[in-house]
């Protein structure tokens, strides 16, 4: 069995004295392991977000196989001077490592991926830091648990749209929600219309408490996992810079 394929490094541990069991998010396969023999002799090539195109060969097909790679481009080699975007970096690697399912193509996900770590590296604090929770609302999109953003829950009407119901994931608009406004998320309106930008950070820690909450409740509580603690630092990071006030998330 054999495959070549661009792929996301998601992970990479290590397997012996001199290799590394790497994972990365494949454009066509999917999230998928291989082992790098020799590992330590390819410098960065395996380093989390880096793009490489990779070689997959097995005996069978549910063997762990082998990787070979060639190094695209080196994401967080190009990060590494900035602690915050390289903080988005790691917690959208580990997510998608332990959120995906092994082997499943996931296409939606890959190119998502792809446009966070273009903007990781060209865009403006508020800009990358948006990317990245629009990616964790694709990310619950493409596991089959994505939000209903689109009009109220209450009257179906799209227009002022300023919460999201704890329960079921979709919006509810300020005037149906005010009554019951401490039980539901806000909505930061960037999350909903791509056409808009935050504001600033207060708005960025919104859209992680709302993102978060659907993310631990569908995707790791069912199977007794917690959300990966690279995403709790980098959430951490993002709340330095927020608002004082705490971001509300309902009990």
């Amino acid at each position: 069995m054999e495959w070549i394929d661009e792929g996301i490094v998601l992970a990479s541990r290590r397997h012996g004295e001199s290799s590394a069991v790497v994972t990365a998010l494949t454009a066509g396969h999917g999230r998928h392991a291989g082992l790098v023999r020799g590992s330590r002799k390819g410098g960065g090539t395996y380093e989390p977000g880096n793009l490489v195109r990779l070689k997959w060969r097995a005996r069978l097909d549910e063997h762990l196989g082998s990787f070979t790679g060639e190094l695209r481009h080196s994401t967080a080699a190009a990060l590494m001077d900035d602690p915050a975007r390289l903080s988005a970096l790691t917690a959208a690697c580990a997510l998608v490592d332990s959120g995906l399912p092994e082997r499943e193509p996931h296409g939606n996900i890959h190119r998502a991926m792809t446009l966070l770590l273009e903007t990781l590296e060209s865009g403006a604090a508020l800009a990358w830091q948006a990317a990245y929770v629009r990616f964790e609302r694709d990310l619950l999109t493409d596991l089959g648990f994505g939000l209903d953003l689109s009009r109220c829950a209450a009257t179906g009407l799209t227009g002022d749209l300023a919460y999201v119901s704890p329960n079921t994931g979709r919006a509810v608009s300020r005037g149906a929600g005010a009554p019951y406004r401490e039980k539901l998320f806000p909505l930061p309106p960037f999350l909903a219309d791509a056409a808009a930008s935050p504001q600033d950070e207060t708005e960025i820690a919104a859209g992680l408490a709302l993102t978060g909450h659907f993310l631990e409740r569908h995707v790791y509580a069912p199977h007794g996992k917690p959300l990966p603690p690279a995403r709790a630092r980098f959430v951490d990071r993002i709340a330095k810079f927020a608002d004082p006030a705490p971001v509300r998330r309902p009990g």
